[in-house]
């Protein structure tokens, strides 16, 4: 039946993707990946609507509070001379220009421990995908642009507040072993589906893409799973 003149007719409603990203705040490649997925998102965005939540993944899980020094940490974890590790963060700076991304490669840069920021991210979840987003990128912004300390509570709440969270609501969490066994649990539900790095992108819980890929790949994943 055709629509009477004059009477207009509602577009069909694009299809919803959810994203859940398994990530760490401290992981590099976790901010370049979703800088890309940006990208995709927003080639695709006459195509369809994205949902994004973020899931707790920890590097270090056995980093202490005081953390190490970046030289350190390399040498230690993966045999990278002082030489090599300024090389690579060489590299990811000019790829994070490219992406509109910062990485100041502060020289007194450490590695943290990053569970009490992803209990507030999961926290910031239950409010919303884009309060848990908007936080998730602040923290990636305080530790590799800013060279804050993304495990110290005070600037945990003073980041959570930032982008518009209750800092004492903040703190409360912080204080306490809220949203602790969430993560616990979370982490242990990535590692059942043998994720062992990160960053991870699953697509409508269903399509799991590894690792930092370019928008193009992102955007035929999506086409060919997804779309077709």
């Amino acid at each position: 039946m055709h629509a009477g003149k004059g009477v207009s007719v509602a577009p069909e409603p694009l299809p919803h993707i959810t994203v859940d990203i398994v990530s760490d705040v401290v992981c590099p490649w976790c901010i370049i990946g979703y800088k890309k997925l940006e990208q995709a998102m927003e080639r695709l965005s006459d195509r369809a609507e994205f949902s994004v939540a973020w899931h707790a993944f920890e590097l270090n899980p056995w980093m202490p509070p005081e953390g190490q020094d970046i030289a350190t940490h390399m040498r230690m974890k993966y045999g990278v001379s002082p030489e090599q590790s300024k090389g690579n963060r060489d590299r990811l700076r000019s790829a994070g220009e490219g992406l509109g991304f910062t990485f100041a490669n502060h020289p007194d840069m450490r590695m943290v421990n990053t569970f009490d920021a992803h209990r507030l991210l999961t926290w910031a979840g239950s409010l919303g995908g884009e309060r848990q987003t908007a936080l998730k990128l602040a923290l990636f912004t305080a530790h590799f642009t800013d060279g804050r300390n993304v495990s110290d509570h005070e600037t945990l709440i003073a980041i959570a507040q930032e982008t518009g969270l209750d800092a004492e609501t903040a703190r409360g969490i912080l204080a306490s072993d809220d949203f602790a066994d969430d993560v616990r649990a979370e982490e242990a539900q990535w590692e059942d589906r043998f994720i062992s790095g990160v960053p991870a992108f699953i697509f409508n819980g269903k399509y799991m893409v590894p690792g930092a890929q370019d928008p193009d790949v992102l955007v035929q994943v999506i086409e060919r799973k997804l779309l077709s």
